[in-house]
């Protein structure tokens, strides 16, 4: 107790905003559930390990600490026998979601004083008071106890520790579930018309076509119309948007979904282009007759539709689910809770510590170290109740998502999306230190060679981190299968029959397809020729300059289907385990070869390039329902990149203030409104700052479409000063790695769901000779290996 007294002015009472990390060890994945337990310092509320405590100790000198030890309770017997609900909504921890069944735990606390580790229980009523020495007039020192009636100082600072939201809690607090609708701006003064429409409780069809499923109410005039055509063909027939345009109605509801329950009701705003809630649908429903009490559902909401496809049998496949697989356990095999090696092997988590800020919860390098650790070492990868408990990267996570609106929230991003930033903030950490950063590796140059109808050629380079690759679907290799199929589903629709999943038959592209398309001849149309002095046709061609030492590819599967509801590609994609892209290396300028003049001829410059609609772009979109102008400003504002792109730009700017304004020729004022974040994004990618804000205001500001215009419009360089470009690219080629173009597959991403926005991420990683499946944490030998099935592939250089 003297001890403790001796200390007492290093022991701190928490305040409202105090971050207290008593969950999880700020430097490992040590928890009050380890078998030391944790040691929280009552000085800076940091959390250790009991491997770890002694370093905060010499580092800070802080020798209290509260000790957490969570001990397991046993179940009751009925506990296992308890059926799980099947889940109506996609979210975890929330009524109607995914379970996350935590089980309960028996807690002891101890205070602990360094460096012997002295104990004293809490709580106790011998804990002292805090002596506190007051200066008076800078000659007297008085020493005044401080008393309180019942609790002495130390057990107020505990108790404040024990009883305050975690920082790690306090991150978690949103739930992972999709965003809340919003209520409509249209709904509460909704104009609703007189005109004697009674609607029936069944039997509803189409007002202008024989569609009797994805039928929407309008609830301004009652008429019944079919939803939109999908993007292969199928679907409505664009009835209902089409009666918004011509009327401005804007809500309709989805017949099938109304029930007692208004609430599930799926909602549409034409104007706000979303699902809404409608506080008033009871009302408006009853306008037309409907006695929504006595209505039976019959129709999948959206929300309901993604998780259908969320649990089907792709879902199944990837997880290799009702498989009896092998758990793993052991150095490398560590799963992680749902939520780089280098770090790892360059140093110590102790070397980390040591250089790590005061609060080594938001350094970077710290984090990346432990998780690191963490994955490798194999001391979270023991056999519990459950298979392996895992480790939950969560002081990674808010690390690396610190002052991105995105990865800081609690929804689902895409893995590209996340790999790329992930890259970024890395390389910002470790500015010029080539040999610390890890993604060293996964650098090359891609050289990319232009000719006009002059003759005449021109070469640019650009480095990058991934290769993203379109599928031609057109090269399936079993097509007659697939048509086979089609007759089959088409007879089976006549019928009122579904196709089984098991049924389904999908297009197989071999990667090689996919990777010819991205080295293949291409034209590139309005590009302006300084050889010309005019606006031509030319033809590009794109190679690697330089190998890297691990080859990342991205397939590009996302399309759009019934609802709007984003959903991949539904193909397969077979890839081997070991391919060769040797020939897909640039050659660079060949003798005989003239390059482009880098300005136009004389005193003329070069013609301003206006943005012209690609009319083949906006009468697909057309056909789809959209307004016409609206569908001009998308090919535009996506630089007729395709379908996809603009349909992905018009759904989110369909609301925009200036959507019905005359297409402008001056996207001039368009590049000056790009994020300066996402410009700079792309500069630490490798590209020019002006191509970059070229590329972000072609692509409303999304920084993986502005990546692919990029690819696609290489002519944007040669606006660029050669010898800029050139120098900068020179300066950086010397740490860029070179080498074969053979490469063995080491590990793919795949993922389940409707858009990269829900569902689910697993790995599958090529390990000790054999496949592993890494699922959150569960981690096993694999048995049906899915490769076929693969978002994002890793391959290591042989």
């Amino acid at each position: 107790m003297d001890l403790l007294r001796s200390h007492l002015h290093k022991v701190r009472i928490p305040e409202p905003g105090s971050r207290i990390h008593k969950d999880e060890c700020c430097v490992s994945f040590d928890t009050p559930r380890s078998e030391g337990g944790l040691y929280v310092d009552m000085t800076s509320f940091l959390g250790f390990g009991r491997e770890h405590v002694a370093w905060n100790y010499e580092k800070s000198g802080n020798p209290v600490y509260l000790h957490i030890v969570q001990r397991r309770k046993p179940e009751p017997d009925d506990e296992a026998d308890r059926p799980l609900k099947k889940p109506t909504l996609l979210a975890i921890g929330v009524e109607g979601g995914f379970t996350d069944q935590e089980p309960e735990y028996d807690e002891a606390f101890e205070i602990v004083i360094l460096p012997e580790f002295t104990s004293l229980p809490f709580p106790s009523i011998d804990l002292p008071e805090k002596v506190t020495v007051l200066d008076i007039r800078d000659c007297t020192y008085y020493i005044v106890v401080t008393y309180y009636s019942t609790t002495p100082q130390v057990r107020i600072a505990v108790d404040k520790v024990i009883l305050a939201e975690s920082a790690d809690r306090k991150q978690q607090l949103a739930s992972w579930v999709a965003d809340k609708k919003k209520v409509s701006a249209h709904a509460m003064d909704l104009k609703q018309l007189d005109n004697g429409v009674i609607v029936p409780p069944t039997g509803w069809k189409c007002s202008k076509c024989d569609k009797t499923e994805n039928l929407w109410l309008n609830l301004t005039d009652g008429m019944i119309l079919c939803g939109r055509r999908l993007w292969d063909g199928s679907g409505g027939n664009n009835h209902a948007i089409e009666h918004y345009e011509q009327t401005k109605y804007p809500l309709a509801v989805k017949l099938g979904t109304i029930t007692a329950d208004l609430e599930a009701a799926d909602v549409f705003s034409y104007p706000e282009d979303d699902s809404v809630e409608d506080p008033l649908l009871a009302q408006h429903l009853s306008h037309f007759g409907i006695d929504f009490s006595s209505l039976q559902k019959t129709e999948m909401t959206t929300a309901e539709r993604e998780l259908d496809h969320n649990t089907n049998y792709d879902w199944n496949r990837i997880q290799e689910s009702g498989k009896d697989a092998e758990l793993l356990y052991g150095p490398g095999y560590t799963g992680l809770v749902n939520l780089g090696n280098s770090y790892f092997e360059k140093q110590s988590l102790k070397a980390a510590f040591a250089i790590a800020p005061a609060d080594p919860t938001l350094d970077l390098n710290m984090q990346m170290t432990k998780l690191a650790h963490g994955m490798l070492s194999g001391k979270y990868s023991v056999p519990n109740q459950e298979g392996q408990e895992g480790i939950h990267p969560r002081m990674f996570k808010t690390v690396i998502a610190a002052k991105h609106p995105e990865f800081s929230s609690m929804r689902q991003q895409d893995a590209l999306d996340f790999f790329l930033h992930l890259i970024d903030q890395v390389d910002q950490a470790n500015t010029g230190n080539h040999e610390l950063n890890p993604f060293t590796g996964f650098k090359f140059i891609i050289e990319e060679r232009l000719q006009c109808p002059s003759g005449k050629v021109s070469y640019n380079k650009r480095s990058d981190y991934i290769l993203s690759l379109n599928i031609p679907l057109h090269e399936a290799t079993n097509k007659e299968q697939l048509e086979a199929f089609h007759e089959k589903k088409a007879a089976m629709d006549l019928d009122g029959k579904e196709v089984s999943n098991e049924e389904i038959v999908r297009p197989r592209v071999p990667l090689e397809a996919c990777l010819a398309s991205f080295s293949g001849a291409e034209e590139v149309p309005e590009f302006y020729s300084t050889a010309l002095n005019s606006k031509t046709t030319a033809i590009k061609t794109a190679g690697f300059k330089t190998f890297p030492d691990y080859l990342v590819l991205q397939m590009r599967k996302f399309v759009m289907e019934a609802g709007w509801v984003p959903k991949k590609l539904d193909v397969y994609v077979d890839v081997p385990d070991i391919i060769d892209i040797s020939h897909m290396r640039s050659k660079g300028i060949q003798p005989g070869e003239e390059l482009l003049p880098e300005g136009a001829s004389g005193d003329n410059k070069a013609e301003p390039v206006h943005p012209v609609a690609s009319e083949d772009i906006v009468s697909q979109l057309a056909s789809m329902g959209f307004n016409y102008l609206h569908c001009q400003k998308a090919a535009i504002s996506t630089s007729n990149t395709g379908v996809e792109e603009a349909m992905n730009w018009l759904l989110s700017h369909m609301d925009d203030p200036d959507i019905n304004d005359p297409v402008s020729k001056d996207s001039q004022a368009a590049e000056q409104t790009v994020d300066e974040t996402s410009v700079q994004t792309l500069v630490s990618f490798g590209f020019q700052e002006d191509v970059a804000r070229k590329a972000l205001a072609a692509s409303g500001g999304n920084i993986e479409r502005a990546t692919d215009w990029i690819f696609s419009h290489p002519e944007a360089f040669s606006s660029v000063p050669t010898d800029s470009s050139t120098s900068n690219m020179e300066d950086d080629d010397a740490h860029i790695p070179d080498g074969s173009g053979r490469y063995k597959l080491m590990a793919f991403v795949s993922h389940m769901g409707t858009s990269t926005h829900c569902g689910h991420y697993v790995a599958h990683v090529l390990k000790d000779g054999r496949w592993v499946i890494f699922n959150d944490s569960k981690v096993a030998a694999s048995v049906d290996l899915p490769k076929d099935m693969g978002y994002l592939y890793f391959f290591q250089r042989i």
